[in-house]
């Protein structure tokens, strides 16, 4: 057990050293499809005019060494699995190494890869794909056959790829380019058909302050080839000077959001108490920042209306649940916006882990607090039609995405009675505990080595609680054995389940006395309560209780006997602890309170 507990000390230390001194933005994984779309960027004015690199050649030579063993391009879940994203993100590598013609080898392994996982990858989503896979995975099939690369799916897949190509069809006949959508369609500039028509006046008009197209590396690349737009130009150079290794899928990232994603991804996985000083660190500076922003409204547009409910929700969760007094209108802001609320509740889908967060905020509710009751209804609302819809669409076939089993946890089971070690351990076993949040062709994942790290500890961490328990469940059945307790022969024998219910109310790290001498008493109230109940006569009560008043054997036998001298060796072991502890004599006071108790077990008897 020593061993284990400085294999995590020392992994504690390493974390602390080489992965939370850092830039916070290198937490986040990068986006293999944003990366490669930066990678096809030709330098040359006219981009059909062949050129011996690409503008962003570190781009490029990511593509080239970031290909996994198994031959895709993307994050993984928490587990190492791939996912749908990697698809799209591998066809667009792909794409970029075909352009340069370089990297034949990793095509070769890259397109290997989607024909034999494709079938396995719909196949999970089926009935259920993301807004945002059916408009980009269809765009890398076309551009990927465009540039001349084979693509040959199986077979059986056929009906299915069809499906796809007709739900992305629907959507380009009934959305508009920039229509309150988010993402609106034309952040998949990208991604869109070459006969959708799409004008250098659209995208410049809907150019941002810093020169991206909606904040995505993907769409601005895109733009910046269609216009040569030097705000665009300048946009990408920005970003590849501060994300050298691989780009995010979203830029600029809130530092501030991945901090406070950061501190939750360590409670959930039980790791908080070893970062005490970090994580209140981090959320001072979150209170003063929240403060400093006093009563300043909060941004009305729906294109970041998501990502500020996420971020805010989450502030409050984490702010309240480390005691800060926080008012809940400077974080649910929406529930006064009538626009947003309306978004919110037209395009539920994309906002489902939003409003989970909010729910899983209002956990956090004091009485009469009737504007987050308000928001738990409302965020309740929205996930039940979540849940619904996909019970609906897909019948008796319905396979729950793991953003919908959180749901279900999450509306079945109140949080507060919810035991943390086994929260702690759904979280470990969850794949995809690793997201962050939606992005627009991605989730937003904690990078590789952070997850790596974090999951390593957690896992080792558990196991030496889970170690601690069971040294301690083992020391609480010896002495109930041999105190006699486990052999009474009537009634209930609750040794395991009075310290489960015990360990679960006071967890690690407190003493393991606490939890061990709390255990024991429970098992003596379920024995003594029993034998009053059921076996006792009434002349052996009345003799066990008269003991316990004078507390003395004398003339105890058999089972009343039993349960004195455990009670008594109970209560010298408390005494002692506490003696050495506070140097201060309880004696009389517990034998006082357990006389209390047996006399009220002996009037209930009386009565009976």
């Amino acid at each position: 057990m020593e061993l284990l507990h400085v294999s995590i000390r020392a992994l504690v230390k390493e974390i602390k050293e080489e992965m939370l001194d850092i830039d916070p933005c290198l937490f986040v994984s990068s986006s293999a499809y944003d990366t490669a779309w930066l990678a096809m960027i030709n330098p040359a004015a006219d981009s059909d005019r062949p050129h011996s690199s690409p503008m962003f050649k570190a781009c490029l030579d990511w593509v080239l060494n970031n290909q996994t063993e198994e031959g895709y391009w993307g994050e993984c879940d928490s587990h190492g699995n791939p996912t749908i994203e990697s698809l799209p993100a591998t066809l667009a590598c792909v794409i970029a190494l075909k352009k340069w013609n370089v990297g034949n080898k990793n095509t070769e392994k890259g397109l290997d890869f989607v024909h034999g996982n494709a079938e396995k990858l719909l196949g999970v989503n089926h009935d259920h794909f993301p807004r945002w896979f059916t408009i980009v995975f269809p765009g890398m099939i076309e551009l990927a056959r465009k540039a001349g690369l084979e693509l040959a799916f199986p077979s059986q897949l056929n009906e299915l790829l069809s499906d796809i190509f007709y739900q992305r069809q629907r959507i380009l006949e009934t959305e508009e380019l920039v229509d309150g959508q988010y993402p609106p369609l034309l952040s998949y500039i990208e991604a869109l058909p070459s006969s959708y028509d799409i004008s250098g006046e659209d995208i410049t008009m809907n150019l941002s302050g810093d020169g991206s197209l909606f904040q995505s590396p993907a769409a601005t690349a895109r733009a910046f080839m269609a216009t040569g737009k030097e705000e665009c130009l300048g946009y990408l150079e920005s970003l590849v000077r501060r994300c050298a290794n691989g780009v995010p899928p979203t830029y600029p990232r809130d530092e501030e959001l991945i901090k406070l994603c950061v501190v939750n991804q360590l409670q959930r996985l039980g790791l908080a108490d070893h970062f005490t000083h970090e994580i209140e660190a981090n959320l001072a500076q979150l209170y003063r920042n929240y403060n400093s922003q006093g009563s300043q409204a909060k941004p009305r547009s729906n294109p970041v209306s998501a990502i500020q409910l996420h971020k805010d929700s989450l502030a409050f969760r984490l702010l309240r649940m480390h005691g800060y007094s926080v008012s809940p209108w400077q974080f649910f802001w929406f529930l006064k916006n009538q626009e947003v609320r309306a978004r919110i509740e037209k395009d539920y889908e994309y906002f489902s882990s939003a409003m989970l967060n909010v729910y899983r905020a209002t956990d956090f509710m004091f009485p009469g607090e009737y504007e987050l009751e308000e928001a738990r209804s409302f965020s309740r609302k929205v996930l039940e039609k979540v849940l619904f819809k996909g019970t609906r669409d897909n019948k008796d076939n319905f396979r729950s995405t793991n953003l919908e089993k959180m749901m279900e946890h999450e509306l079945r089971h109140p949080w507060i009675a919810r035991l943390d070690h086994l929260e702690h351990r759904t979280w470990i076993e969850e794949k995809n505990s690793n997201v962050l949040w939606v992005g627009k062709a991605s989730f937003h994942r904690f990078s590789t080595l952070l997850t790596e790290k974090l999951m390593q500890l957690a896992v080792a961490d558990y196991e030496f609680r889970q170690l601690i328990y069971r040294n301690e469940l083992e020391e609480v059945k010896r002495w109930s054995r041999n105190r006699g307790l486990s052999d009474m022969g009537f009634g209930r024998e609750k040794t395991t389940y009075c310290f489960f219910a015990i360990a679960s109310s006071i967890p690690l790290p407190y003493d393991s006395d606490i939890r061990m001498i709390i255990a024991k008493g429970a098992i003596v109230v379920t024995v003594a309560d029993d034998f009053y109940d059921m076996e006792g006569s009434l002349d052996e009560l009345n003799s066990l209780t008269d003991a316990i008043g004078r507390w003395d054997a004398s003339g105890l036998r058999g089972h009343s006997k039993t349960i004195f001298d455990a009670l008594d060796d109970l209560v010298r072991e408390i005494v002692a602890k506490v003696l050495q502890q506070q140097e201060t004599d309880i004696t009389i006071f517990l034998q006082q309170i357990w006389y209390e108790t047996f006399a009220s077990w002996l009037v209930e008897a009386k009565w009976s």
